[in-house]
């Protein structure tokens, strides 16, 4: 099936998440992707190494159906491949501060004076324009200056999640606005740059803390697992020491929760008589659900709350995500084969379904310089300057 950007071409210059997971989104959908790297790799091919030749699980992720080219492009052969890969390109996607931008020859102004219609997508951690955004930055910086991490964790301990949310969610933010940019193109002409960031993203990401800090000024406590603005909300350990999440919201809900733990009274009762009122009193309600769970095993948790309507769920270790039927049956993790690896790879899926032009994995991530000769063939180079340009270092 054709992707449906197909005949898209994209310069991948971006290293770790934020930028490589975008591209990697448009490659799913049928663009041709070109990752271009230093000769020795990007730094990011290594960390969390899980292959015998050092690619880590990461990597492997966020550059599955990327070619691999390799290039010194401070060099003067290296500018003259640089510039014939943008002159036939679509999007150049990359993450640094625009004074990196600059001196790489990939700031907007360079790249449109090369192909006036191209869409630079660039991630930064705080964006452009302000006092901070010289700084470089990884995705703990967006979450801890987001106001995020202030509120949760343990009460004497804040704690940052160790999921990257922010490098992803620029991600998804950036992919949506190279969207934006390829449709206003086709409708005008007329290129741009598109610009994300982690700071923002993980902004958006807790919005609503920062609304109720402004209007209300006040912010709630840390309080570990526990929910931060309803009640019962936890995870609750089971007589089998498992773990499950309950999160309760609404009257409804809270009404059906009370007859399952026999204390259908507790619906009637003035200090639990909206959201925010059983949020304050949640300690007693809390309580109240742990005893009962701490009397059952996971299954009879999870039977139970399930009958009821409530929503909640299994706390899952890594091999039980892996063993999952429901991921099984629903095919979100796609088994490919790399080279080193000792087996093939869970990697997961295009993060949406399309009915009619569906995302796929069509090929693992690039070894480095994997593709070089094939790119510089297919922009002009015969075989002789291909084997010099390797003499002199530049590939």
């Amino acid at each position: 099936m054709t992707g449906v950007l197909e005949g898209i071409r994209v310069l991948d210059y971006g290293r770790f998440i934020a930028a490589p997971w975008c591209s990697a989104i448009l490659a799913d959908m049928g663009a041709d992707v070109l990752r271009v790297e230093k000769r020795e790799g990007g730094e990011d091919r290594w960390v969390q190494s899980v292959t015998d030749s050092g690619e880590g699980g990461t990597f492997l992720q966020c550059n599955r159906n990327k070619r691999s080219l390799t290039l010194d492009s401070t060099t003067e052969q290296g500018a003259e491949i640089t510039r014939r890969l943008v002159a036939r390109s679509d999007i150049v996607i990359a993450n640094m501060p625009a004074a990196g931008m600059r001196a790489s020859g990939l700031d907007y102004d360079t790249l449109r004076a090369i192909k006036p219609d191209i869409i630079l997508a660039s991630a930064t951690a705080y964006g452009e324009g302000g006092p901070y955004s010289d700084r470089i930055g990884f995705d703990g910086a967006g979450q801890v200056m987001s106001g995020a991490v202030y509120r949760q964790g343990l009460p004497e301990l804040p704690i940052r999640t160790v999921v990257p949310y922010a490098d992803f969610g620029t991600a998804l933010t950036l992919a949506i606005g190279v969207m934006m940019a390829l449709y206003h193109r086709d409708r005008t002409g007329t290129g741009q740059h598109v610009e994300s960031a982690l700071l923002p993203t993980a902004m958006m990401l807790s919005n609503a803390h920062l609304i109720e800090r402004d209007l209300l000024g006040i912010d709630k406590p840390r309080m570990g697992n526990r929910g931060a603005s309803v009640a019962p909300c936890d995870l609750y350990r089971t007589a089998d020491d498992q773990w499950v999440l309950l999160q309760i919201a609404g009257a409804p809900m809270f009404k059906r929760w009370c007859r399952l733990v026999g204390r259908p009274e507790l619906f009637e009762d003035p200090r639990f008589a909206d959201d925010d009122l059983r949020w304050q009193h949640g300690d007693l309600l809390n309580d109240l659900m742990a005893d009962w769970c701490a009397q059952r095993t996971k299954a009879e948790v999870l039977a139970a709350l399930m009958d009821a309507k409530l929503p909640a769920a299994p706390l899952h270790s890594t091999q039980d995500v892996l063993d999952d039927p429901h991921v099984a049956a629903m095919g979100y993790l796609q088994r490919v084969p790399f080279p080193g690896a000792a087996h093939d790879v869970p990697i997961i899926e295009t993060p949406f379904r399309m009915s009619g032009t569906p995302g796929s994995i069509r090929r693992r991530a690039p070894l480095l310089g994997e593709h070089t000769d094939e790119v510089l063939d297919e922009i002009g180079y015969d075989p002789g300057q291909v084997a010099r340009l390797r003499a002199d270092g530049i590939v």
